[in-house]
């Protein structure tokens, strides 16, 4: 059995403007996140809900995650077969995360952290339930509570949100929205720091973003020769081996290779 492809793109779409979430559906992207929260307007929000309820109510052609606004989302949205996903906002304690598989057994959980609290208690969030697939940064909100001015506040957060998804055996995080979405080249510069940082994917805003996240996150050809001399290596070896280059790799390079040479197969 081949190992599933992994997830680079995911796109947002307003949970109030269905004609905008199904031009994402068909948009590419890995992943589609309706947003029931900040892209919404509070007098919005019911008809976002009831419009989401209505969509997910059969299942879709990509996976559907939903950003809820409160709590209370949950119950309507859990039992629906195109639900693909739920995605907290502002969480900050285990028991946020608890509170919201108890309302959704069995729905992939992904909480967004978008505090100094909430990135300090980064690993406990992880390790919060077993429903946790994943976290991320909601990097808007994080600025604002640090009051960063320059983007580079952000990299002990980010490095502290990889680490953390690592030690808790999550996916590695995709990296929070590039808000310009007429900045190609500037989205290509954030996307190459944050694969060095160890995110992979990121979540966009437009569609017109998501060749660029996929260009930057696939491997090079140098890469790909890399991974597959030390595949072809480990497959007639086990434990610790020599490269003809005189290189030694071990288990966790060989995890590494394999990790990019499934990157390689959506190019």
């Amino acid at each position: 059995m081949s190992t599933p492809l992994p997830w680079l793109t995911w796109l947002y779409a307003p949970g109030d403007r269905p004609a905008v979430v199904a031009k994402a559906l068909a948009s590419g992207a890995d992943v589609v996140i309706v947003d029931l929260e900040d892209a919404v307007a509070p007098d919005r929000k019911a008809y976002a809900l009831a419009a989401t309820t209505e969509l997910l109510s059969s299942p879709q052609p990509v996976p559907v995650h939903v950003r809820v606004h409160a709590h209370h989302d949950i119950p309507s949205l859990a039992p629906l077969p195109g639900l693909g996903g739920l995605r907290l906002p502002k969480v900050t304690h285990a028991t946020d995360i608890a509170r919201a598989a108890d309302l959704a057994p069995g729905v992939p959980l992904y909480p967004l952290l978008e505090s100094a609290l909430a990135v300090e208690h980064a690993y406990s969030l992880a390790r919060a339930h077993p429903a946790v697939a994943g976290v991320a940064l909601g990097e808007a909100d994080l600025r604002a509570d640090l009051g960063a001015r320059e983007d580079a506040a952000l990299d002990w957060p980010r490095s502290r949100l990889v680490v953390a998804a690592r030690a808790a055996g999550l996916a590695p995080p995709a990296q929070s929205v590039f808000p310009h979405t007429g900045d190609p080249d500037g989205l290509a510069a954030s996307c190459a720091r944050g694969r060095a940082l160890g995110f992979l994917g990121r979540a966009a805003i437009h569609p017109r973003q998501l060749p660029v996240i996929e260009r930057s996150y696939l491997p090079t050809p140098q890469e790909v020769s890399e991974a597959e001399e030390v595949a072809e290596a480990a497959a007639t070896d086990s434990g610790a081996l020599a490269l003809p280059d005189g290189r030694f790799v071990d288990a966790a390079v060989v995890e590494g290779a394999r990790r990019v040479l499934a990157l390689a197969r959506r190019a």
